[in-house]
């Protein structure tokens, strides 16, 4: 980069080595700068920033070879390399936000909506009145419209990834790169149109400046980002919103736009519905992990972790401790298949004799736990309750099989802290097996 810009001052004329091979050797060096960054780099962002580079100086490449050479390439493909520059850049910046090692697909899309949505809606709507000043098919009026469009979206992220990102490094070089290489495009922009631009003078290195200040961004790390991920998914409901709106005009009119424009709206609305089914499914498997985090996965009652956080909620009631008499016996004689059909079906006996407010849980092997708010007198009767469940055998495939259970229960005080109360209702737990009592109330 410097050797370019002391060689363009000593030769300030047109020169094919400075202007068509060493420019265009920055540009790709920026490009394996991103290809090649830090595993602290969000790799999406970079291999968007490694394209866009790469991309745009194919079509630099290709635009300078025809000023110096009378060839037969054709100029629209240099100008759909320009283009997908900016799509891709915006890009790498809405993920550089997020500032994560792995990306879910939620946010992947969320970013692809937003780079096709608004890219084309802001394109599409200052294409239309362009067409009235500018020669030249739709097509060429498009890429007039969109580089200005382009560069005009580089400066407004950049000023939104200064405000919401911290100050460091990264964000200095991104905003600088940015800044440089959108102001530098609307430069030669204006001079064109004034006509007052020289090829090859010392303001188009601003262009590559910008590209290697963007690359070398990503080698340094931005802390944590002010960028939460509701603002990327309104970005993207907006851009999906608008997509909308312009689909919707060319239907009501058709041939307001040309037809390849609406082509990212198209794109928008497929990514949205795509979307939409993976968050379904992301929805659906998040409420089925939630289950799981509190469920006991034999019985299906609460476990343990849910019991002791339902507990520390309840200000006032009572506490069971319940465990069974001669589990073990009939889980080493039978089988543990065996003994997991009895702790179900004593799950289920358990649970029908539960009033609608209180809490079962399996607390471990053929322990189990009660909370409910209720008055001393009903808790006595629930206690008898919950061990005349197992007055009658249970069935086990070819056997009839006698089980008891040991029941301890204690009051639920506000002084008390949830460790108290198990300890409590353990003790008379304990108290009642080691006496054959059936049931026991915690006394002090």
């Amino acid at each position: 980069m410097v050797s370019h810009l002391i060689l363009r001052l000593i030769f300030p004329e047109p020169n094919i080595f400075i202007d068509l091979i060493l420019f265009n050797l920055v540009g790709l060096l920026a490009s394996s700068i991103a290809f090649n960054a830090p595993v602290l780099t969000d790799k999406f962002s970079a291999f968007a920033v490694g394209g866009a580079a790469l991309i745009w100086s194919v079509g630099s490449f290709l635009s300078t070879w025809g000023s110096f050479f009378k060839s037969e390439t054709p100029q629209w493909f240099s100008e759909l390399s320009y283009s997908i520059f900016y799509p891709l850049v915006f890009f790498a910046v809405i993920r550089g936000f997020t500032q994560k090692f792995k990306i879910k697909a939620l946010e992947l899309l969320d970013t692809t909506i937003i780079t096709f949505g608004l890219t084309g809606v802001l394109t599409a709507f200052l294409l239309k009145p362009a067409m009235i000043g500018f020669e030249g098919s739709a097509f060429e009026v498009f890429i007039s419209i969109l580089y200005p469009v382009g560069d005009i979206v580089i400066l407004a992220i950049a000023l939104a990834y200064a405000l919401l990102s911290p100050i460091g490094i990264r964000s200095l070089l991104l905003c600088g790169g940015l800044l440089l290489f959108s102001l530098s495009d609307l430069f030669f922009i204006w001079s064109s149109l004034n006509a007052t631009y020289t090829f090859g003078s010392i303001t188009d290195d601003g262009w590559i400046a910008g590209l290697l200040l963007i690359s070398l961004s990503l080698s340094y790390d931005s802390g944590v980002s002010k960028f939460s991920e509701k603002i990327s998914s309104y970005s993207a409901t907006i851009a999906l919103i608008a997509s909308s709106c312009l689909l919707g005009i060319a239907a009501l009119k058709p041939g307001y736009f040309p037809s390849f424009i609406l082509l990212p709206g198209f794109i928008t609305i497929a990514l949205a519905f795509i979307r939409m089914s993976f968050a379904l499914s992301e929805a659906n498997t998040a409420g089925t992990e939630r289950i799981l985090a509190r469920t006991d996965e034999l019985t299906g009652l609460s476990n343990r972790r849910n019991f002791l956080a339902e507990l520390n909620k309840l200000k006032s009631g009572y506490i069971f401790l319940l465990d069974l008499n001669g589990f073990k016996r009939i889980n080493d004689t039978l089988g543990h298949e065996a003994g997991d059909q009895l702790l179900k079906q004593v799950a289920i006996r358990f649970s029908r004799a539960l009033p609608a407010d209180a809490l079962i849980a399996r607390l471990g092997g053929d322990e189990f736990g009660v909370i409910a708010s209720i008055s001393q007198q009903e808790a006595n009767e629930l206690a008898l309750a919950l061990r005349a469940t197992l007055s009658y055998p249970i069935s086990l495939a070819n056997h009839q099989e006698k089980i008891d259970v040991s029941i301890g229960y204690a009051p639920i005080a506000e002084e008390a802290d949830t460790a108290e109360s198990l300890r409590r209702a353990d003790s008379a737990m304990y108290e009642a097996k080691r006496n054959n009592a059936g049931s026991l109330l915690w006394r002090t």
